[in-house]
């Protein structure tokens, strides 16, 4: 077992230990719709998406980095799980760098733009984010060649304005939101906590929207462990089931990750039906742009298309599987 990984393995066994300690014969944790937001957006009907430009994304081309600029260091990361930096471009852009570890094992970029790409398709606000393999640094060493990974640029029409909480929103209990917790389970994600979670304003004239965004979408695409799950690893997920049974009038889905809660007999059939049916309407091309935006190669893209097109597929077939039984 690499370094890496074995730490991770520490760190899970850690939080294992104090979720079991904090939440033996506690309560379930409330999770109830908060008061109506003036503006607040978490969805909105993608009446155009058969026609919707998925490799650029919602933000389209022109926002996207220049492969051959040369970034200026401002600070690298210094907490989280992943590598990273903020940088400048020579138009005084700000970007927000993900990196892989030098091992290249569960790299969260690609999977973070590739299905940032799918969600906005369907629907779900996003912020401009792109993928870049490679790029040049300048930094107190001077220019060199660096990593690349998930640049997310600093939009001056969006004002982050702090995290949102899946336990309490104005969109608790309505389609949008229980469709974007299914697309997370359809995803494998294992990182719902609240922090990856951004309200952003967006002043358009008069006007201010309220985006209610999932924006830290990395941790996907593997399994959902409990210890040391795997990212963005097309074997991993391949292997994961999706749902696995009906009981109660809710669906269980295969998941082990520490956010069940959200999830855990909360789900109706009809709710997988809506999201299911919501990413069935995107086209072949639209699937594999998703991915090549994210920087796949097409092998690789294909299974992890090929596994998504089968849990729509058992979604869609959930009310029949519930009916029966």
């Amino acid at each position: 077992m690499n370094t890496r990984r074995q730490v991770f393995l520490v760190l899970a066994v850690t939080l294992a230990a104090f979720s079991l300690a904090t939440c033996a014969g506690g309560k379930r944790p409330s999770i109830r719709p908060a008061a109506a937001v003036p503006g607040a957006i978490l969805w909105q009907q993608p009446t155009d998406l058969a026609t919707r430009n998925v490799y650029d994304g919602p933000w389209g081309a022109r926002r996207a980095p220049d492969p051959e600029a040369t970034y200026t260091l401002v600070e690298r990361k210094h907490s989280g799980v992943n590598l990273g930096m903020t940088v400048k471009d020579s138009q005084g852009r700000e970007w927000s760098v993900k990196q892989p570890y030098p091992s290249g094992l569960d790299d969260e970029g690609p999977a973070e733009v590739a299905l940032s790409r799918v969600l906005s398709a369907v629907g779900y606000q996003q912020p401009p984010v792109y993928y870049l393999p490679r790029f040049s640094l300048k930094d107190d060493f001077g220019v060199h060649s660096e990593v690349g990974g998930r640049f997310r640029l600093k939009e001056e029409s969006l004002d982050d304005t702090g995290p949102w909480r899946w336990e309490e929103n104005p969109f608790v209990g309505t389609k949008p939101y229980q469709g974007l917790l299914v697309l997370m389970m359809m995803f494998n994600s294992t990182d719902l906590k609240n922090s990856n979670n951004s309200l952003y304003e967006r002043r358009t004239g008069d006007r201010v929207e309220k985006w209610y965004v999932v924006r830290d979408i990395g941790s996907v695409l593997g399994d959902t462990d409990a210890l040391a799950a795997r990212k963005n690893h097309a074997d991993s997920f391949e292997r994961h089931p999706f749902i696995l049974r009906v009981r109660g009038g809710f669906v269980e889905f295969k998941s082990h990750g520490w956010y069940r809660k959200l999830v855990e007999e909360r789900i109706t059939p009809d709710d997988v039906v809506w999201a299911s049916n919501l990413l069935s309407r995107l086209s072949d091309r639209q699937w594999r742009d998703a991915f090549r935006a994210g920087g796949y190669e097409p092998q690789v893209a294909d299974r992890f298309i090929r596994k998504l097109r089968e849990k729509v597929r058992q979604g869609q077939d959930v009310t029949r599987r519930a009916a029966a039984g």
